[in-house]
């Protein structure tokens, strides 16, 4: 028998998606909402490196995941000269193992697609356009408001609602968001033929400028800078400066460049991290995904760790019988550590950035794929 036998999960992402869909696929009642409208609104692109690509496997989806991917197993380095000429060309560590790519770009509409209609072809009933407004808790259970004015009762809620989390906030933990000093323009546009994996640009007027293909069609391309105000650039703005940064990057920027002609396709946001300290759960309420742990995406863990969150969790809410301080300190001991080791590292890479310090990168990304390798 589960330690619990319904759950409300606040947030459609990937931590909250992974975790209702190992909790329903176990007989477990789970109602999903999600703020925006829209599955399909849930973001732009993403690289999932292998473990994430395991607990894909683990959810029932990889092979259609695949499907609409761009999987790669290297990564390119190359130079801010006129002719964006490669460096060298690194093997990605294989960490979810020899069964998967080491790496894969997707468009995150097309991921949550996939995600969203497993959860929802397993039992999770799925609500859009709704939040929760209020949480009262007692020994037995979490008594929920929701922003429609419905309400209902649950045996755990499971706040996975992001960096700026309202369940977060609404069970009284205060947590520092900070400002690594990064911004990071983004664009999602045709994939170039001659992109056919990750390329990294270093030097130059930006920190990174960088691709990662996301589909046969699609790639979504990156540049970061000193974070700064844009929030006064109108959306054509926006465009141009990304436009314009771009313009010290070639070989395959060139396609890319050209291709930025959609306003509505750029974005900019700044690099921020925070760390959640055990324990992430206030009584029957607990917070995972980016609402416990949020990083520079220099080491491109973010999805894994949300998707491990969610494993985790769900694996030892079906294997336990209660919901007690045992079973909240086996996922703190297994979760706490590992996501530590990735949030540092990545402030670590963005810091040496910062500092314009060479730092022993090599050596710290074995430590994370060392790490990340054995299943979580």
């Amino acid at each position: 028998m589960s330690a619990v036998q319904n759950v409300l999960v606040v947030g459609g992402g990937l931590a909250g998606a992974g975790v209702a869909i190992r909790l329903a696929r176990a007989g477990v009642a789970v109602d999903l909402v999600e703020v925006k409208p829209d599955v399909h609104a849930l973001g732009s692109g993403i690289t999932l490196q292998g473990n994430a690509l395991r607990e894909l496997d683990g959810l029932g989806v990889w092979e259609s995941a695949r499907d609409r991917g761009y999987p790669f197993d290297v990564t390119g380095f190359r130079a801010p000269d006129p002719a964006g000429s490669e460096m060298f060309a690194v093997p990605d560590a294989k960490t979810g193992g020899p069964d998967y790519p080491a790496a894969m770009g997707m468009t995150r509409p097309d991921l949550a697609g996939l995600l969203h209609d497993k959860a929802a072809e397993v039992g999770v009933k799925l609500r859009y356009a709704t939040t929760t407004t209020d949480l009262t808790q007692d020994d037995n259970g979490v008594d929920v408001t929701f922003s429609d004015g419905s309400s209902g009762r649950y045996d755990l809620v499971i706040g996975a609602d992001g960096v700026r989390s309202w369940t977060r906030r609404m069970i009284g933990i205060e947590l520092e968001t900070k400002s690594t000093g990064m911004g990071i323009w983004r664009a999602f546009g045709p994939r170039p033929a001659s992109v056919t994996r990750t390329d990294l640009f270093y030097g130059g007027p930006s920190y990174i400028a960088g691709y990662c293909p996301t589909a046969e069609d699609s790639i979504y391309a990156y540049i970061v800078e000193d974070a700064q105000d844009r929030s006064t650039l109108t959306p054509d703005e926006q465009l141009a400066t990304m436009r314009q940064l771009s313009e010290a990057y070639h070989g395959p920027w060139d396609e890319i460049r050209a291709s930025l002609t959609d306003p509505s396709r750029v974005n900019y946001t700044w690099f921020e991290t925070h760390l959640l300290p055990a324990p992430w759960n206030r009584g029957r309420v607990v917070v995972i995904g980016d609402a416990a742990h949020t990083c520079p995406p220099t080491v491109a863990q973010g999805g894994a760790q949300a998707l491990e969150d969610a494993a985790v969790l769900g694996q030892l809410l079906v294997e336990r019988d209660v919901l007690d301080a045992e079973l909240w300190d086996a996922f703190h001991d297994r979760r706490v550590e590992r996501a530590r080791t990735v949030v540092d590292a990545s402030n670590q890479l963005a810091q040496w950035q910062l500092d314009h310090v060479q730092g022993d990168v090599a050596s710290l990304m074995r430590g994370v794929a060392t790490v990340v390798s054995q299943p979580a």
